[in-house]
């Protein structure tokens, strides 16, 4: 028989699980919010790596154009000692097409390497103020990561206090009722167990059949709605029974007890598909 009190029970039990799911849900939400604090620190350090390999290859081509600014150097100078010894004009006509061939290389290997010079200041320039950045946005991360670790923590003690709570009170209900009245507050925006106003169900709004809502008024066991599984309870209705009983399209117990067997398998697909969003 359902008593009074198991009914304040459920509504009492209602309020715990609701608030529950709301926390859990949050639980798992709460790290997100660090997912585009994350991501631009990723990509700072996408960027600073880029930046730093592009400095690495354009030393690299400063040191090789050096090197052959040596080179350069190197061949213009001896052109240039050989002059002393030529006794030939065609000779001395060769080295010096070489001296102003070398000389020309020195100007156009001095000029990129002054160009690389200014492009390695400015990389090293950002690659000091992205390190910096970095740096910054890592302290932050972590700071607000453990301000989140702290805010689940105590969102996880507030759990673990309902679910004691919860415990308590369903210790002498029955388990199944228990675990289909919590899918049924998940699914049904925390709303598990409603009255039945004549053979009307105050949750859904559908007439039912007037058999099964006297069933519900006798209250031999929990009832639970076909149209939107949740618990019923009767409740007397300020016009009168007999004026408040609505007959039309109330069918049969028999459709009820089909409806029941296809609403169990429904509630599986329901529960994956409903995304309530619960407040904290």
């Amino acid at each position: 028989m359902v008593t009074d009190n198991d009914l304040d029970k459920l509504r009492s039990l209602q309020e715990i699980i609701y608030e529950k799911i709301g926390l859990e849900k949050s639980v798992q939400e709460i790290p997100k919010l660090l997912g585009t604090q994350e991501e631009l620190l990723n990509r700072l350090k996408k960027t600073f790596i880029e930046k730093n390999q592009e400095y690495e290859k354009i030393k690299a081509e400063e040191i090789d154009l050096r090197g052959k600014l040596t080179e350069a150097e190197s061949a213009r100078e001896k052109s240039e000692k050989d002059m002393d010894i030529v006794n030939t004009q065609r000779a001395y006509e060769a080295l010096d097409k070489e001296i102003r061939d070398a000389s020309e290389k020195e100007q156009i290997y001095r000029k990129d390497i002054q160009t690389k010079e200014r492009n390695l200041v400015e990389l090293d320039e950002q690659i000091k103020g992205q390190t910096a950045l970095i740096e910054h946005q890592e302290k932050e991360l972590e700071d607000r990561r453990k301000k989140i670790e702290a805010e689940i923590n105590d969102k996880q003690k507030q759990i673990d206090l309902l679910r004691k709570k919860e415990s308590k009170l369903t210790e002498d209900l029955d388990t199944e009722v228990v675990f289909k009245f919590e899918r049924i507050i998940k699914n049904k925006m925390g709303i598990g167990i409603v009255a039945i106003k004549g053979n009307v169900c105050m949750g859904c709004h559908m007439i039912l059949p007037v058999q099964f809502a006297n069933d519900v008024r006798i209250g031999d066991d929990f009832i639970f709605c076909p149209y939107c599984s949740r618990i019923l309870y009767y409740e007397e209705s300020a016009e009168g029974e007999e004026d408040f009983f609505n007959t039309e399209d109330t069918g049969s117990l028999s459709d009820l007890d089909e409806m029941e067997e296809d609403d169990l398998d429904e509630e599986e697909e329901e529960e994956e598909k409903v995304n309530v969003d619960f407040e904290e």
